[in-house]
C-alpha cells in the first residue's frame, strides 16, 4: 500500500482505512482497536486483518473480470 512516501494512490487511504475498521469489527477485534489502538495490537491480530482484507479484495477482483469477461463473451 506504500512505497515510503505515502499511499501508492492517496485518495483511496480513506476507504482502506474504512475497510479495514470494518474488517477488524467482522473479526470481533474492533473493541480491542477502539480500546487500545492499532499500536498496541498484536501482530498476530494485525495479520489477521490485513489477510481477510486481502482475501476479500482478492475475490472482488475475481468477480469483478469474471463479470467483465462474461459480458464480453455475448
Amino acid at each position: 500500500m506504500s512505497n515510503g512516501k505515502g499511499h501508492l494512490v492517496p485518495k483511496a487511504a480513506p476507504a482502506l482505512d474504512k475497510f479495514k475498521y470494518e474488517t477488524a469489527e467482522e473479526l470481533g477485534l474492533l473493541h480491542k482497536v477502539m480500546e487500545k489502538g492499532w499500536e498496541n495490537m498484536t501482530t498476530y491480530e494485525c495479520g489477521k486483518i490485513g489477510g481477510n482484507m486481502v482475501r476479500k479484495l482478492i475475490r472482488e477482483a475475481e468477480t469483478s473480470l469474471f463479470t467483465n469477461s462474461a459480458g464480453e463473451e455475448d
